[in-house]
């Protein structure tokens, strides 16, 4: 039986019913967008895999408190993201304290050149996200690649609002300086 025409709320009643081909076909539509996801947290290509095959094992256990309330899409992506943040912190990679709110001196700096971002390529400003520290990549990473707002964000990585709206100028002035030493 082919499942390859279903559509998605078809194949998630059957892997509700542990149908394996069903769980197979799901896995095919959305393994490589939820890779990229968590690729983007925890920046190696082995680990991303392991993060997300392990995301989808849990999406499929904990697939009975899918109530269909958001697209399915949705709900696995923010299991990978908390799945691949968790998984960030459990093997140290991720430094909580970078997130820390410290006093913030804006000094007087001379006009820069105006850079034309617009014809930039985007695996330039991918390049320059790489570069930055792990705490301002990954809050650029959440806000501007996966859509989430400010507020979800604090959710996900456990700080206060005020810490996430100056990590997030921070990162966002950090990326503006990368981009600008090209």
């Amino acid at each position: 039986m082919s499942l390859a025409n279903e559509n998605i709320e078809q194949l998630i009643s059957l892997c509700k019913q542990n149908n394996q081909k069903a769980q197979v076909e799901v896995y095919n539509r959305y393994c490589k967008a939820m890779y990229n996801v968590a690729l983007r947290i925890v920046k190696d290509e082995h680990f991303a895999e392991d993060v997300m095959q392990e995301a989808f094992l849990k999406a499929f256990h904990k697939l009975e408190t899918f109530k269909g309330e958001v697209a399915f899409g949705a709900w696995l992506k923010r299991i990978v993201i908390n799945y691949s943040i968790d998984f960030y912190k459990k093997n140290s990679f991720f430094n909580h304290d970078d997130y820390e709110a410290k006093a913030y001196k804006i000094e007087d700096k001379p006009e820069e050149d105006v850079i034309d971002y617009t014809n930039m390529k985007v695996q330039e400003i991918m390049n320059a996200m790489h570069k930055l520290k792990e705490s301002y990549r990954m809050i650029l990473t959440l806000v501007l690649i996966e859509g989430y707002d400010l507020e979800e964000v604090c959710e996900i990585i456990n700080i206060s609002y005020a810490n996430c709206r100056t990590t997030l100028s921070r990162a966002k002035e950090s990326l503006r300086m990368q981009l600008a030493s090209k």
